[in-house]
């Protein structure tokens, strides 16, 4: 399989088709490897001018990552008081930790919503959200950026090379954000009052500071 078959209209749309493809498919939890890889195959060779690339995909992904923030942020006034209480001590620590967890999350691969989705939930200040997500985003971006135009796709090629469908992609793509989903809620049945009495006993301070603006 080419990169062409994932992307069929990369070459002739260019910077909007990155920012289409790595809006909604950082929109949708769980999903990022669409942006990497289109991001990664426009990155090679000189046609496309590497830093709007980098920034491009930062600013886009970010928008998305925000969208499902204030989503977040919203949607804990639909859970149950018996699951906030429980969560309680979490969003403390979420809420300390929370810049430098944001960061980490968009800098790296690993799944970021289940981050995020937290950090909403726990109400964190939404402008250092945005800040640490941006920043974390273009060290990604331009690390996917700089790797693949000095190094080419020789990194990525091998994995679907002997591919003839991508069927099969976009459905353990799904899969995937199916089992993050899980994980998420497996975060709000969790008693987090007595997991973390242990390893953070401040956080069941209910005059913690952490509180305020709730």
């Amino acid at each position: 399989m080419d990169f062409a078959d994932l992307f069929p209209f990369a070459p002739e749309v260019g910077y909007l088709s990155l920012a289409l493809v790595n809006f909604f498919g950082s929109l949708v939890p769980f999903v990022p490897l669409p942006g990497f890889l289109l991001l990664a195959t426009m990155s090679v060779g000189d046609k496309f001018d590497l830093h709007v690339l980098a920034a491009l995909s930062a600013v886009t992904a970010t928008v998305a990552k925000q969208i499902i923030f204030f989503a977040s942020y919203g949607g804990r006034k639909i859970i149950r008081k018996e699951t906030r209480k429980r969560m309680r001590p979490f969003e403390r620590l979420v809420k300390r930790y929370g810049a430098i967890a944001a960061f980490f999350a968009a800098a790296t691969p690993i799944p970021d919503d289940l981050v995020y989705v937290p950090l909403g939930l726990a109400k964190y200040n939404p402008k250092r959200f945005f800040i640490a997500t941006l920043t974390g985003k273009l060290v990604l971006s331009y690390t996917v950026v700089l790797v693949s135009h000095y190094l080419g796709l020789s990194l990525v090629e091998p994995v679907i090379e002997n591919i003839d469908d991508a069927t099969p992609i976009y459905i353990g793509m799904l899969i995937f954000a199916a089992s993050m989903t899980a994980v998420v809620v497996l975060l709000l049945r969790l008693d987090w009052n007595r997991i973390l009495r242990r390893f953070a006993p401040w956080t069941l301070d209910e005059h913690n500071p952490e509180d305020k603006g709730d």
